[in-house]
């Protein structure tokens, strides 16, 4: 595999982190990648991704699929077990503008963190900095802004559903919840 500087490749300042390499699979250089995301849409469709070890730079992808909650690939000049197990602890990156389209009213994790998030009264709850998935649905991890009132939680939890997240404008970076202050 080639480093960043011999390659030519320019390092893309959009590299997103989506996931980790976890081990070698199979005993022809297959590497197990664990996603950041249930999908891994990114990882299943991008096909060059950056991986930091020994140093930040490009791979080409042969294949990737899912295979019991990871994803399972095979990298161009990687066929080797022993240089996959090498790569264990890598971290995976894919640039922002190569992720695949989303439908209308879907929204990628990375998108929604530092939105600022307010009720349907106006009142300002704070800015998203984290997602979680429970295994039924996505929750938004809201902390407060520094100059929130005395007396506010310290972080919300809100389900990144219907029900409660009425809108998301990303052009205003604002998403506009059912929830009220002292929730």
């Amino acid at each position: 595999m080639t480093d960043s500087a011999a390659s030519g490749m320019e390092i893309p300042d959009d590299l997103i982190q989506v996931g980790y390499i976890s081990g070698a699979y199979g005993i022809r250089g297959g590497i197990r990648i664990t996603p950041h995301s249930v999908d891994a849409d990114a990882l299943l469709n991008v096909k060059t991704w950056w991986i930091d070890k020994p140093s930040l730079r490009p791979v080409a992808v042969r294949t990737a699929k899912m295979h019991s909650g990871d994803v399972v690939a095979t990298l161009v000049g990687l066929v080797e077990r022993d240089e996959a197990e090498a790569l264990k602890g890598a971290t995976v990156q894919v640039s922002r503008g190569e992720f695949p389209e989303l439908p209308a009213d879907e929204y990628y994790w990375t998108d929604l963190i530092g939105m600022d998030v307010v009720n349907e009264q106006g009142e300002q709850l704070g800015k998203v900095t984290d997602m979680m998935h429970n295994g039924a649905q996505s929750i938004l991890r809201i902390t407060p802004m520094p100059d929130a009132a005395p007396g506010q939680p310290s972080e919300r939890l809100v389900p990144f559903v219907d029900q409660f997240v009425k809108t998301v404008d990303p052009a205003a970076k604002k998403i506009t919840v059912d929830w009220g202050l002292d929730y």
